[in-house]
């Protein structure tokens, strides 16, 4: 092989080489900041994975909210209308934190199935609802209007 040929073969393998090495640093950093949305129907069935970074969504359940006096530990449920979700938050709840209002939770599930949250988002209006709970609300409507018999509630 020619010298020049081979100089030149030497530095696209380099720069190949390099750029191999940087697009897997950017995939392997941009996958621990992945969080996908499952809704309460996905985490009931087992779709959502265990000690994963994952947001879950749905409508606060009336009377479900249970705080602690002597901390900011609270408890409540979501419900996407077919199955519900315990989440467990120690902190400041949003001011617009409300029951039968539509919720964000970031955090991980753990292996009793509660939601231990990081951070919680409510909504900022009244006619406003986060994409993926609307989405996931639609799905379990038309879900239950396809099934012939009623579904059955855990709560």
């Amino acid at each position: 092989m020619h010298p020049v040929r081979k100089k030149r073969l030497l530095v696209i393998t380099v720069i190949v080489l390099i750029l191999s090495v940087v697009v897997g640093l950017v995939m392997y950093a941009l996958q621990q900041n992945i969080n996908l949305f499952f809704s309460p129907s996905q985490i009931a069935s087992g779709e959502a994975p265990r000690h994963a970074n994952i947001r879950a969504g749905g409508m606060v359940v009336q009377g479900s909210v249970k705080r602690n006096l002597d901390t900011l530990a609270v408890a409540f449920d979501v419900t996407d209308f077919q199955h519900k979700v315990t989440i467990e938050y120690r902190g400041i709840l949003p001011d617009l934190f409300r029951e039968g209002q539509g919720i964000v939770a970031q955090g991980k599930l753990n292996e009793n199935g509660v939601f231990e949250a990081t951070e919680v988002l409510a909504k900022h209006d009244e006619k406003y609802m986060p994409p993926e709970i609307s989405e996931a609300l639609k799905n379990a409507q038309n879900s239950m209007g396809e099934s012939k018999e009623p579904a059955q509630s855990t709560y």
